[in-house]
């Protein structure tokens, strides 16, 4: 039993305290003793029983066989004597090889505990005795015997639930019920102790001092029984501990967006359970759900997850797959809790909207309902490769507006009333650092696979020309082969500036847009070639890795963004004084000789201002950049990738201040 923290805990042992003062100052207001010598020799028997003590399974407690004497005196002594006999046991209990520090607290809630029960079950063989039997008897007995494990097992369940924040129901039934046989056989041995005291003489009765050690023995070989079960379950357990964080390294492997978010996610959807009431299994499969429900976009192409921006009809078809992926991964488990109904239903919608299969209302599991809506809070307040982090406060508004229509109002209630406060405790979990996997290694050794290389060819990234294009799509074409022979016609005499200039214009009179930018790929940097319109100062000076950002995305994936956010990209915002009212951004990838040489990106300031239409013109525009590209002066192709010239981008700042 742990030292009590909360009020109730503190209410209860002050109530079980005064019930046994009660108790004594009733019972040894009025000491009574017919032989003291009696009296004595079982109290030494009881202090050598108390002695006899076991570990109780799961919990911090003991037990000891000294009630059979505190039963023997029910039978043959009276109030008073039977209350020292618990008493003095209880310090023989506590203080024989003790196997902790004992508190104050424990040794008094104990010391009230076994007098309450112990008058409680006094006076119940009385009344029984006396009034229902008219004599005493077995029966009476018994009935004492059950009344005594019942006050004695539920009044150290509850203080054992409410010191160690466990319920007090599955305390007893662990902890306790599995002894009730063996105060029945303690009840026994109490009726022969009383039988030989009226045949042959109370010194006989000690003769029961073998068979109460034969008890004690018996309840350590069961308790070692349950010991060998509980390690074996712990092993169990243990290895499904293993299998959940090596899935979850897994998840983290193929999305790096994972980790901090699986770790708050399971922080809030527990305390939510707490609440809800969900049962042990429940909430077992809930917290292991918190970590897998991903699990399944294994099977997504990982340019779609880490994809800076929206999806298209047939890139988000390919991640519908996944809560259904998530759950046949898992069915293979064999998780003892169902945490396979959770993960395929993660994004089921409270009204039937969403996917895969429809459900809708209490047709959806409970954890799934709980995971969806904490899922999306986290989501929404964390940043995203294709947006910003919203505040804490407008993510949580966000989802409240969808309750009843995304997620079980129940749910949101929890959630809204609560998150300030799962949101700092989130934030006191102490970080779990998972293992650095080998992701960003070369392997030296191989010398071709089984099947040998592919062709070694320029990727072609022309749009398909089975498409019926419109008057805009041919304009564009008119305009690309206007600005190849100005090119051809000014010779070396054309600078980098001029050329990009020129196609900035011309681009500008198909396709509405408020800034536009060339990256070129130097040494795995994209590094802006040409810059022209608003914000052009920051997109000047932005140093974008392959793969980081937008426009990364786009080169490293050679891969084209519809509609993506802008401010993603890396040192783009990295300034709070800051702020681009550009809120959407149409992106396609430049070839090279032999790699994706750069980038094409046009930006707006209205969200999701470009078509799939503009994206198809662009694609044009793009196919043929990479003659301009290779044909520009002081320009030399490096390892496939194409080098900038410094000096341009020292004059870019004058050249559209």
């Amino acid at each position: 039993m742990s030292t009590p923290r909360h009020l109730g805990t503190r209410v209860y042992i002050g109530g079980m305290l005064l019930a046994a003062l009660s108790c004594c100052a009733l019972a040894f207001s009025h000491w009574q003793s017919a032989d003291q010598i009696k009296f004595f020799c079982y109290l030494a028997a009881a202090m050598a029983a108390a002695m006899f003590k076991v570990t109780l399974p799961g919990i911090e407690g003991t037990l000891s066989v000294f009630y059979i004497f505190t039963l023997v005196g029910i039978l043959e002594m009276t109030l008073p004597e039977t209350l020292l006999i618990g008493l003095v046991s209880v310090l023989a209990q506590f203080y024989w090889k003790p196997a902790r520090r004992l508190k104050l607290v424990q040794l008094i809630f104990n010391l009230s505990q076994v007098t309450v029960s112990s008058a409680a079950a006094y006076g119940v063989y009385k009344v029984v005795a006396i009034y229902v039997l008219h004599g005493p008897g077995p029966l009476a007995l018994l009935v004492a015997a059950i009344f005594y494990f019942l006050c004695n097992t539920v009044a150290m369940s509850t203080i054992i639930g409410l010191t160690e924040d466990k319920p007090i129901r599955k305390v007893w039934r662990e902890s306790y019920v599995w002894s009730f046989p063996y105060y029945m056989v303690g009840a026994a041995i109490a009726g022969i102790v009383s039988f030989l005291n009226a045949h042959i003489g109370w010194q006989a009765a000690l003769l029961v001092l073998p068979p109460i050690y034969l008890m004690y023995r018996s309840y350590r070989l069961y308790l070692g029984k349950l010991e060998a079960e509980k390690l074996h379950a712990e092993k169990v357990s243990s290895i499904h501990l293993r299998t959940i964080e090596a899935l979850a390294l897994a998840i983290e492997a193929k999305d790096q967006t994972t980790g901090d978010h699986l770790q708050r996610v399971r922080v809030y959807a527990m305390e939510l359970a707490r609440e809800l009431g969900l049962s042990e299994d429940e909430t077992e499969a809930l917290r292991a759900a918190s970590v897998l429900h991903d699990i399944g976009k294994l099977a997504v192409p990982e340019h779609i997850i880490a994809k800076p921006g929206k999806l298209t009809p047939e890139e988000f078809d390919k991640m519908k797959i996944h809560p259904i992926v998530g759950a046949e991964i898992l069915k293979q488990v064999d998780f003892p809790y169902p945490v396979v109904p959770i993960v395929r239903a993660h994004h089921e919608k409270w009204d039937g909207s969403g996917y895969p299969a429809g459900l809708k209302r209490e047709e959806i599991p409970i954890g799934a309902r709980i995971l969806a809506a904490v899922d999306c809070l986290d989501a929404l307040a964390s940043d995203r490769q294709y947006r910003r982090a919203l505040p804490l406060d407008q993510a949580m508004a966000k989802v409240a507006s969808e309750s009843g229509s995304s997620f079980d109002p129940k749910v949101v209630d929890i959630l809204s009333r609560r998150y300030v406060e799962l949101e700092k405790l989130a934030r006191e979990q102490p970080v779990q650092a998972s293992a650095k996997l080998s992701t960003d290694i070369k392997v030296e050794r191989g010398a071709a696979p089984d099947a040998g290389f592919a062709e070694s060819a320029a990727e072609n990234t022309a749009p398909a020309t089975a498409l019926n294009y419109d008057q805009r799509l041919a304009t564009a074409q008119e305009e690309m082969d206007e600005l190849r022979d100005l090119r051809q016609k000014l010779g070396n005499s054309a600078t980098s500036e001029d050329v990009f200039s020129l196609l900035a214009i011309r681009i500008r009179r198909i396709i509405a847009y408020d800034t536009i930018a060339v990256y070129v790929v130097d040494d795995k940097i994209l590094l802006p070639e040409f810059v022209s319109g608003h914000d052009f100062r920051l997109f000047s000076s932005l140093r974008i890795p392959l793969g980081e950002g937008l426009a990364g995305w786009v080169a490293q994936n050679s891969k084209e963004i519809l509609n993506g956010n802008p401010s993603v990209e890396p040192g783009y915002l990295n300034d709070p004084t800051k702020e681009s009212s550009l809120r959407s951004a149409l992106a396609v990838p430049l070839s090279g000789q032999s790699a994706v040489a750069g980038v094409l990106a046009l930006y707006r300031a209205k969200p999701s201002a470009f078509t799939s239409e503009e994206l198809m013109i662009l694609q044009r525009f793009a196919s043929s950049l990479r003659w301009l590209i290779e044909t520009l002066p002081q320009r030399q192709a490096v390892s496939g990738y194409i080098a900038a010239p410094s000096q341009v981008r020292k004059a870019r700042a004058a050249a559209h201040s």
